[in-house]
């Protein structure tokens, strides 16, 4: 970096420039707008349903009537992109998750409605991972001992992705980390002629204690046997994190995703510098009940916190955030 010689004060007054609002705005640095939101949404069995989630507050379940209505508000904010996670019925889960094949399962049900209202004026993100189909509650297939099977899972995900794929699904988002899948997952689509589906990898994905309220969302938490250390990654490292990246994008994903978010923001900002690729970051669950939980102790304003923590993404040189606050925060900046 380049280092730039001042003048001594007062010949140099920093204030100066934050003096006034429109100074202020001329002079800022990092924008964030709708379209670097992605909105995160729950998709639920039934018809006419919305079940609040207790660890989620302001969150909800939707069947996918309403959640049609949540994609045409997207679109009225300016929103560009829906990613959808299924709430599977326990009757439906499987020791092998098989239920993510079934080409008539919540989520293909979900991206058809959408698709069918919306077309393409906004984009639908898939997540590819067996936890919400598995009775064990792991994200891929598993042995005796409960280890889970790489090369065997990555059979299943691309199945999943072509099923998504053949729904309507723009982005495939495989948030599995197994090795070898988006490899995998990219010559099944291009084999199935769907050259243009986009996959949005979870490259570096850390092993981490801010996932409980999702795992509560898609009523895995109960189920989980174990944990999931041997594919997620170590919260303490950061090199292997740029070697995951490496891999993912020589194997042919366009971009590729950061999870948690504000804790490994360091993370998001080496990927960006390193690679130069448009690299997302997921504010996930236990982020965003933090947030709602020091607002409601009085401790916090919600709406300056998610815009300074969104802001802190564009920041750290992230394209977009899928975060839970997405809705609320394009009211904010659309005035």
């Amino acid at each position: 970096m380049t280092q730039t010689i001042l003048a001594p004060f007062p010949a140099q007054r920093p204030r100066r420039s934050r003096s006034t609002p429109w100074s202020r705005a001329m002079h800022r640095e990092t924008i964030l707008t709708p379209a670097n939101l992605i909105w995160p949404l729950f998709v639920a069995d039934g018809q006419g349903v919305e079940d609040p989630i207790a660890s989620l507050p302001g969150v909800s379940r939707w069947s996918v009537d309403l959640m049609v209505e949540r994609a045409k508000e997207a679109v009225s904010l300016g929103i560009p992109c829906l990613a959808l996670f299924p709430y599977t019925q326990k009757e439906r889960r499987s020791e092998d998750g098989k239920e993510a094949l079934n080409p008539d399962n919540l989520m293909c049900r979900a991206i058809r409605a959408i698709k069918d209202a919306c077309g393409d004026d906004i984009g639908i993100l898939t997540d590819v991972a067996l936890d919400p189909y598995t009775s064990h509650g792991q994200d891929g297939l598993i042995d005796d001992n409960g280890y889970v099977l790489n090369d065997a899972t990555v059979e299943t995900l691309v199945g999943q992705s072509l099923n998504q794929a053949n729904a309507g699904a723009d982005i495939i988002a495989p948030s599995d980390m197994m090795d070898g899948r988006i490899a995998a997952i990219r010559a099944a689509l291009e084999g199935a002629n769907h050259q243009n589906v986009q996959i949005m990898s979870y490259a570096a994905k850390y092993a981490s204690a801010f996932y409980g309220p999702f795992r509560d969302a898609v009523g895995s938490r109960g189920l989980l046997k174990g944990d999931k250390k041997t594919y997620q990654m170590d919260p303490a490292n950061s090199d292997e994190a740029l070697r995951e990246v490496a891999i993912d994008l020589a194997e042919g994903a366009d971009s590729v995703m950061v999870k948690p978010g504000l804790p490994y923001l360091d993370i998001a900002r080496r990927v960006k510098d390193e690679f130069g690729v448009p690299v997302f970051a997921y504010q996930v669950s236990g982020e965003y009940a933090m947030i709602e939980h020091a607002v409601a102790a009085g401790a916090a304003d919600r709406d300056t916190m998610v815009l300074e923590t969104l802001l802190a993404f564009r920041r750290a040189g992230c394209s977009g955030v899928l975060t839970y606050h997405a809705a609320h925060a394009a009211r904010l900046l659309n005035g």
